[in-house]
């Protein structure tokens, strides 16, 4: 009998680790630490002409011009704004250069979560027209779900270049 893990374990095994929480609407997202570089308060964001409408724009971070996404428009959520709303700045890696920084749009950070092999589940099947390639699996913490987003998928590799590209 073979003791070798199954994909499934080395898949949950390789997504362990820390992941910041956020809220969209009521539904909380993770969003793996090492891939976060700040979290900032809502700030003015400079429209850019001729982008998707989930990109809202550009803001000066100290000096660098970071394009700014609204996951609430990615994931077709209503967005307001509040006085929890926030900009959390990631790395995101392309394919073709360097990893860029983006700053997310999310109505609230929740927390830091340890999350164990144990703890993450693959991405349940929902038929061949829904696209979950953006999601790393499920999460269940403390009696509730949470979905773990690979934010290098979350924004298309080509949507990444023209809105660096834009941004510059």
């Amino acid at each position: 009998m073979s003791t070798k893990p199954t994909q499934t374990n080395d898949s949950r095994a390789m997504h362990a680790g820390k992941y910041l929480t956020v809220l969209l609407e009521s539904e909380s997202y993770g969003i793996a630490v090492l891939k976060v570089r700040e979290i900032i308060r809502q700030q003015k964001v400079t429209p850019v002409p001729q982008l998707p409408e989930f990109v809202r724009g550009v803001i000066n971070l100290r000096g660098r011009v970071v394009p700014v996404v609204d996951l609430r428009l990615k994931f077709k959520i209503p967005a307001g704004f509040t006085e929890r709303t926030c900009i959390v700045v990631v790395q995101v890696s392309t394919q073709a250069g360097p990893p860029i920084h983006m700053g997310l749009i999310v109505d609230s950070v929740e927390e830091v979560v340890t999350l164990s092999g144990e703890e993450i589940e693959a991405t349940p099947d929902f038929g061949s027209r829904v696209d979950t390639s953006y999601l790393l699996g499920m999460a269940k913490v403390k009696g509730s779900v949470k979905m773990l987003l690979d934010i290098d998928r979350v924004i298309a590799a080509d949507a990444v270049a023209s809105i660096a590209a834009a941004a510059a």
